[in-house]
């Protein structure tokens, strides 16, 4: 490409179709990090590595994964629902299938639409359960949460785990081809 025709790109309003194999390079890089991300969060969780989680506290040895998080939610207008879904086996499970769908999802790069919406739903509900916008944040309206959230959407959107995953293959599936949110 010409340094003309580079800069001619630059002017372009929506580009449409145009992605440098550098770029999806880059974003396969990050679909696999942010999936390690949630993997390792579940992972951690389950087996309790003595990271975020002391091995008494794994989910294999009777802990809960949301109960030390959300009891401990101090601030917003959901403070009490938070406070009654800590340590529910709903919460639980539905936390813990949430990670490890949304870490492999993107890790393999498959139905990374549902992955991303997923990824969004529970940044939102962590983003509400920790409530920056009460003061003692260093941003009180774009911290990590967010950030995972809008990456999963882009790596959705670009079609990401077709470079340095299986989603060419599994978009070309029966069922995928007949349920194109599956994708």
């Amino acid at each position: 490409m010409t340094t003309v025709a580079a800069h001619r790109l630059e002017q372009v309003e929506a580009p449409g179709a145009i992605l440098t194999k550098a770029a999806a390079k880059a974003l396969a890089v990050l679909r696999i990090t942010t999936g390690f991300v949630f993997l390792w969060a579940f992972l951690d969780k389950t087996f309790g590595f003595g990271y975020a989680t002391p091995a008494a506290k794994a989910w294999i040895n009777g802990g809960s994964p949301t109960k030390g998080f959300l009891s401990h939610v101090e601030a917003g207008p959901f403070k009490e629902m938070f406070h009654s879904l800590a340590g529910s086996t709903f919460a639980d499970w539905t936390f813990m299938l949430g990670l490890l769908g949304i870490g492999l999802a993107l890790i393999l790069g498959v139905g990374l639409r549902i992955a991303a919406g997923s990824a969004a739903l529970m940044m939102a509900m962590m983003w509400l359960a920790e409530w920056p916008l009460a003061g003692g944040s260093s941003n009180p309206v774009v911290d990590y949460h967010v950030i995972y959230a809008v990456s999963g959407i882009v790596l959705a959107l670009t079609y990401a785990g077709h470079t340095w995953g299986l989603g060419r293959l599994w978009a070309r599936l029966p069922l995928v081809q007949k349920n194109r949110w599956l994708i």
